[in-house]
């Protein structure tokens, strides 16, 4: 049995013969579960890897409508809460939980959060059914709230049901979207050593880009008094915005000077759906609903890796191995194959894929940031204690003029 970080925790683990088929070579094609769906963000990756969906579960209306156009012979279940059990073949369950109580931006209410709290669903029918592989990911705050009290429930109750785990903090970028999406991706095996699976990769962040001028720069026209969410060739995480529909997109400071927000088509693309994925959404609710499913979907390029991983897993090396502290903070990557909680010096970059600039990127033409949006955001610079890139005010201040000169005359 697994040892967590406290104590020994043993149960029973009925282990069951396994359908796994063969792929091309000696991979393997993994029959999934997906909850928590959302748009099929995690099951488009895996898609792409070679498994297949055999049931997707999504409570929401909007988001259940794509995943039906998109995945037709998939069984799609509405309320986690009330799905009794996993398909019988099921030989990977995956999900991206809920994560508004475990997000920085969010209640901060932790893992008990009424919300976030469902992950106990994920264990509950688990608890029934012990599947070969688990998939799960979530925001990288987890690692910090309550001194990492959320993920420390989670590898526990891994660990409680007899299974290998291990974490990577991995960044989108590293796919070659130009999105700075940073993400916990957590792995966890009955058979086998899930390190094989996330440790296996390892080309290290490239050089930090010191000249942004000539470049399209990303922020959040939201914020500017605690922070900017900049980003130098890339846009700042996409986020799912408001509950009532009304979307957020980051805006993007153009090299031509111009102060723009994409297109919901690009968006679908910066999460490495085709264009107008989400468009059946549309016939449930209007379509700036559209950004909030685009916001919550996992980037389809890190679950295709991951997909890719356990259908081949690989070899690693570890650097730096040392033991986790209880009651601290999570570091950026940690593992328990039955020795204990360990980390090891790693990046947050599996892959360094080349990519376009975001400039180049955009396929369809931004919208200009409205003036209103463009002044309440300058005033909350003028109250705000940080340090803006240099021009970068000034662009925002000729911004405002031209949406001011550019706007109709009332009568």
């Amino acid at each position: 049995m697994l040892r967590s970080g406290e104590a020994q925790l043993s149960l029973p683990v009925e282990r069951r013969e396994s359908s796994i088929r063969q792929l091309s070579g000696t991979k393997t094609a993994l029959a999934t579960s997906g909850l928590f769906a959302g748009i099929g963000g995690i099951e488009l990756g895996l898609a792409r890897a070679g498994h297949e969906a055999r049931l997707l579960c999504e409570v929401d209306e909007t988001a259940a409508a794509v995943l039906k156009t998109r995945f037709p012979h998939s069984i799609v279940h509405g309320d986690i809460e009330e799905l009794t059990a996993l398909p019988d073949d099921t030989e990977l369950l995956a999900g991206g939980f809920p994560c508004q109580d475990l997000s920085q931006a969010g209640r901060t209410a932790g893992i008990a959060g009424a919300r976030s709290g469902l992950i106990g669903e994920v264990f509950r029918l688990l608890e029934k059914q012990r599947v070969p592989w688990v998939f799960l990911e979530n925001v990288p705050f987890m690692l910090q709230l309550s001194k990492g009290r959320a993920l420390d429930v989670i590898v526990a109750a891994l660990e409680h049901l007899g299974y290998q785990w291990a974490y990577r903090v991995v960044d989108a970028r590293s796919f070659g979207i130009p999105q700075r999406r940073r993400r916990v991706l957590i792995v966890a095996s009955q058979h086998d050593d899930p390190r094989k699976v996330l440790f296996a990769d390892e080309a290290g962040p490239p050089a930090d880009i010191e000249d942004y001028r000539e470049l399209a720069c990303g922020f959040y026209w939201t914020e500017g008094i605690r922070g900017l969410g900049w980003a130098v060739d890339a846009i700042p995480t996409l986020k799912g915005g408001s509950t009532v529909g009304v979307p957020s997109p980051p805006a993007i400071w153009m090299p031509d000077g111009r102060i723009v927000t994409p297109d919901i088509r690009d968006a679908e693309r910066l999460q490495g759906f085709a264009v107008n994925w989400t468009l059946p959404a549309e016939t449930v609710k209007r379509r700036s609903f559209r950004w909030k499913l685009v916001g919550n979907a996992v980037s389809v390029p890190v679950a295709k890796w991951v997909g890719e991983r356990l259908a081949r897993p690989g070899r690693f090396e570890v650097r730096d191995v040392r033991q986790v502290v209880p009651d601290r903070s999570w570091p950026t990557n940690a593992w328990n194959v039955g020795e204990g909680r360990y980390t090891a010096t790693m990046s947050e970059w599996p892959k360094r894929y080349k990519r376009k600039p975001l400039a180049e990127f955009l396929r369809f033409e931004p919208k200009p940031l409205s003036e209103k949006a463009t002044a309440g955001f300058l005033s909350r610079t003028e109250r705000s204690r940080l340090r803006f890139p240099e021009g970068f005010i000034p662009a925002l201040k000729s911004h405002l003029r031209h949406v001011r000169k550019s706007a109709p005359t009332r009568t």
